[in-house]
């Protein structure tokens, strides 16, 4: 017993001096921790401790002990729980999906409250909501609704910083917790820690908020957009630098960066360093500290020469000519150089550590941006150079891409952020990313219509799908049937007598009923009688009638030959994506009156074919009837002749090409047969046999007051109003005309495929 408490004695005496030796140090570290933890986290590490980095940058480059810009993580988690509270919504939770279910997705904005004006950007967000499609006047058909309040600088620095938030939203009886709200920020918190506070509950709102960062963003509930400028136009907006399918000349310089250089503060660690990477030559990186009013009290040993060399460059040159833009952080994460690259075919190069990029749910950035750790700086430049030319050309091309589909205008932004939560409500029906980040856009394909890529005209020759091999001829009618006997017949006759035409539908938009089938002609195809609405923009309604990728439209007095449309529709089958027909129409800008012009002249010139005689693929359509909003078939309906004008600037700012015109008789040019008009038909339909108006440039002197010259002048105004709506004009010229092979040769006519056309 005795023996065993020895033991015991000894192991714990060698247990204590174990512990003495090889434990003591920290033991004593222990014990003075808690009387300096607060010294301690001040003082550990000395960043400027000249021995810490004396060889890698100067002391007054360094950020100073004590800054307070800098917010530890907690302090940061703080800021986000105050703004954010601790939801992590989702659409699921937060959303009210039955709202949706009965009218589909409508917004709602709610009225501005009087004495209390919103700036110049956000009228212009609201002002792009409500001029589209998704808007409406209703609140009980809303699926979601948006603040008539201005929450875009939330500042409290700021002039256009709006108070009280709080109180007046919770006073909205459809404020509901922020349920089914989208809010709408670019500007979000305040020096020194710019902390993404935005000064008010938001609730189960979602935001749309410019300079996101990843750790607050909420995926497939908030949206990130852009940083813009008050001078951002409301739509239209300039073209991206680079031509579309054109090979950009070398650039004079590699990679460039131009703007501030922020001394002290959040932020100001990238831009003090970014003069490592100048070299003079291929490589361009200036900043100047000469901003804000006291900037001489924080200016290093840099500033002044800094400030020389930065005047010695334009930006915009720089932006021409490289072909690499650094895209560092400011005091927030976004800034407005990003769209500036974008435009200018300038690949960002992204330094801004934890940035939701902009539409990021939908746009993949790794074909447009380089993105760039805030960390590895020296690497950036060997970094570019490894980029094989090819990328190179690929990323810019993307850029002009992504800069005229989603962001060259606030409607694009608006509407992208708009269709990226409507695609939430049905995933099964959603674009994929594909879309969103090929030509046209996701913007111009409709998912309502098909998730196939094979049903739109976009996509044939990239995946190799090809259009059906028959066509739908669509004849409008507005005359008594009596009368038009002869020519329908003629025309029925040609259509049927094609071999690629699978039927035949009328399109009666006449008061009195039409004939019954006894009195139509008879063919070889199926024909079927449409009752319309007697509305101008009824021929181009998404008729389920109508099956094939191909649509001819005819108007009941245009005069063809079987082969004349043989040919158009081999055409049209190696250009699904445009409009190919024969009666064509061309503009001119007049700078003596400062308008658009519209001319009929029989000339070389076209951007436009007339919807009298053409095809064109059935999913303009859809396009015409559910993308455009209902003011512009308003005003389709209401000015004579002024459908098929719209159907051409619809297809031209979607495809970015003309149309193409192709052989035709001659006599197709000549007047054709007046019809007697349909009794009572609805106001603005235009008189047939009168699709090519006489005057060239503007209506005859002698002919004032005549129905030819109203009908001119309605449709000059209708194309100067179409150029106001798109904010630009559309329409692409040519002097293209597709001939058959041998056309008009001097060889036997057995060897050619179309020798009627010649006659």
């Amino acid at each position: 017993m005795q023996t065993r408490k020895k033991y015991i004695f000894l192991t714990f005496l060698a247990s204590w001096l174990l512990l003495f030796f090889f434990g003591g140090d920290q033991l004593r570290r222990f014990a003075f921790f808690s009387g300096r933890k607060a010294e301690g986290r001040r003082n550990w590490p000395r960043w400027t401790d000249r021995t810490l980095l004396r060889s890698f940058a100067d002391p007054e480059e360094l950020q100073r002990d004590g800054d307070p810009a800098l917010l530890s993580p907690r302090e940061r988690r703080a800021a986000w729980l105050s703004v954010y509270g601790s939801s992590r919504c989702r659409m699921e939770t937060c959303f009210d999906f039955s709202r949706c279910e009965r009218h589909g997705f409508k917004v709602f904005t709610y009225p501005q409250e009087l004495g209390q004006p919103v700036s110049e950007t956000y009228g212009k967000i609201l002002s792009s909501i409500e001029r589209s499609r998704y808007h409406t006047p209703n609140p009980e058909e809303a699926c979601l609704f948006v603040l008539g309040i201005d929450t875009l600088d939330r500042d409290h620095l700021s002039a256009q910083y709006v108070r009280n938030v709080d109180e007046k939203i919770r006073g909205f009886p459809l404020w509901n917790g922020g349920k089914n709200h989208l809010i709408f920020n670019l500007y979000s918190g305040t020096w020194p820690g710019y902390t993404g506070e935005l000064g008010f509950d938001t609730g189960q709102a979602m935001l749309a908020k410019a300079s996101f960062d990843t750790r607050s963003f909420r995926p497939g509930f908030d949206v990130s957009i852009p940083l813009f400028s008050k001078e951002h136009p409301q739509r239209g907006g300039d073209r991206g630098w680079l031509a579309q399918d054109s090979v950009p000349p070398k650039k004079k310089y590699l990679l460039v960066f131009k703007g501030k250089r922020y001394l002290t503060g959040i932020g100001s660690g990238t831009r003090n360093a970014l003069h490592h990477i100048h070299n003079g030559k291929d490589i361009i990186s200036l900043t100047t500290c000469k901003h804000g009013k006291d900037w001489e009290k924080h200016k290093d040993t840099r500033c002044d020469k800094d400030n020389v060399d930065y005047e010695r460059f334009d930006y915009q040159e720089l932006l021409h000519n490289s072909t690499f833009c650094i895209v560092p952080r400011g005091r927030r994460l976004g800034s407005f150089r990003f769209l500036e690259a974008l435009q200018a075919a300038c690949i960002p190069v992204l330094l801004s550590d934890g940035w939701e990029l902009p539409f990021s749910e939908a746009i993949d950035w790794g074909k447009a941006a380089v993105v760039g750790s805030e960390r590895l700086l020296l690497q950036i430049p060997s970094a570019v150079r490894c980029i094989h030319p090819e990328r190179v050309l690929a990323f810019q091309q993307q850029t002009q891409f992504l800069w005229d589909a989603y962001f060259s205008s606030v409607d694009k932004i608006v509407h992208t952020t708009l269709e990226i939560i409507k695609d939430r409500l049905s995933p099964p029906r959603s674009r994929s990313r594909l879309l969103w980040n090929a030509l046209p856009g996701g913007l111009l394909v409709l998912p309502d219509f098909s998730t196939h890529l094979g049903d739109f005209p976009f996509y044939y020759l990239q995946h190799g799908y090809s259009p059906s091999k028959k066509f739908t001829a669509l004849i409008r009618v507005v005359s008594q049937a009596g009368s038009l006997s002869q020519p329908i017949l003629r025309l029925i006759q040609a259509v049927s007598g094609s071999q690629f035409c699978a039927q035949i539908v009328i399109l009666w938009s006449c008061e009195k009923p039409p004939p019954p089938s006894g009195k139509w002609p008879q063919s070889t195809v199926p024909l079927t009688i449409i009752q319309g609405r007697r509305k101008l923009s009824d021929r181009f309604f998404p008729f389920e009638a109508i099956q094939t990728d191909a649509v001819l439209s005819l108007d009941e007095d245009t005069s063809l030959s079987t082969s004349e449309v043989d040919f158009a529709f081999s055409v049209w089958r190696s250009f699904p994506e445009r409009i190919v027909g024969f009666p064509t129409q061309s503009h001119f800008w007049d700078p003596e009156q400062g308008r658009w012009g519209y001319t009929s002249q029989w000339t070389n010139e076209l951007s436009m074919v007339l919807t009298a005689a053409a095809f064109y693929h059935r999913y303009y359509h859809s396009l015409f009837s559910e993308y455009l909003p209902a003011g512009l078939r308003e005003l389709v309906d209401g000015l004579a002749a002024c459908e098929d004008i719209l159907m051409n600037v619809l297809v031209a700012a979607v495809t970015k090409l003309p149309p193409i015109k192709v052989t035709q008789r001659k006599q197709h040019k000549e007047g054709v047969a007046q019809q007697a008009e349909c009794r009572d038909g609805a106001a603005g339909t235009p008189p047939p046999g009168q699709r090519s108006p006489p005057a060239p440039h503007s209506a005859p002197a002698g002919a004032k007051g005549t129905a030819g010259s109203r009908r001119f002048s309605q449709r000059q105004d209708c194309l100067n109003q179409l150029a106001d709506w798109f904010g630009y004009m559309p329409l692409v010229s040519s002097q293209l005309r597709l001939d058959p092979v041998l056309y008009k040769d001097q060889v036997s006519v057995l060897r050619k495929k179309y020798p009627s056309l010649e006659k």
